[in-house]
């Protein structure tokens, strides 16, 4: 029988974690903790995935690889993760052409630790599932994403959330609406509003 997983939920506070990380643009290993990136005020990004050495998953590395400078200038910092070991992150990094461009840490979860708490972990096969979350400076989980093995993310959406969460920092009475992107109108929700969405966004 499979183990039950509990993951946090959005709007709950995430507790402490710590990773080793491969830094690819020091070519070496470091370990990065949530309390230090919540230190530096980063929107914290944990980006989950299978196994290296496989097929879907250098795809959506490099595709979170060319979204990381975008990241980095709405002040998140991306950790993608997964339970291979950080030399086996430094070998593949070097090998696959498609992560030669990639910059951002790559987080060892060798037990599993910080994937449980995030309930990507999969206990039949010691594999994650493709796990995207978004912290806020507070240490808040303000977005979660899990899809199955064989699906693979698109990273245009993850950068669209980020500057939502990032926007409504500091519009706290504002809400942003389907597709919504940087210059689109919000909404402010109120008792004028009830059934009159349409006008608010066509006015």
């Amino acid at each position: 029988m499979s183990e039950q997983v509990c993951a946090l939920q959005v709007g709950q506070a995430v507790p402490e974690f710590r990773l080793d990380v491969y830094d690819p643009t020091k070519k070496d290993f470091r370990e990065v903790s949530l309390s230090g990136l919540l230190k530096e005020k980063k929107w914290v990004i944990l980006f989950f995935y299978p196994a290296d050495y496989t097929f879907v998953c250098p795809t959506e590395l490099a595709d979170l690889g060319e979204k990381y400078a975008a990241i980095k200038k709405l002040g998140g910092e991306a950790i993608s993760v997964s339970t291979d070991t950080k030399f086996v992150h430094m070998a593949w990094q070097r090998d696959e052409k498609l992560l030669a461009n990639v910059q951002y840490p790559m987080g060892a979860d060798r037990n599993g630790t910080v994937s449980r708490l995030f309930g990507v972990y999969n206990p039949d096969n010691g594999l994650d599932y493709r796990g995207t979350f978004i912290i806020s400076p507070e240490g808040k989980l303000v977005s979660a994403e899990v899809n199955f093995l064989n699906v693979g993310r698109n990273c245009d959406e993850l950068v669209r959330k980020l500057e939502a969460n990032a926007y409504l920092a500091t519009h706290g009475d504002e809400a942003c609406p389907a597709k919504w992107a940087p210059g689109k109108k919000t909404l402010k929700p109120g008792a004028a509003m009830v059934g009159k969405v349409y006008e608010a966004l066509n006015g």
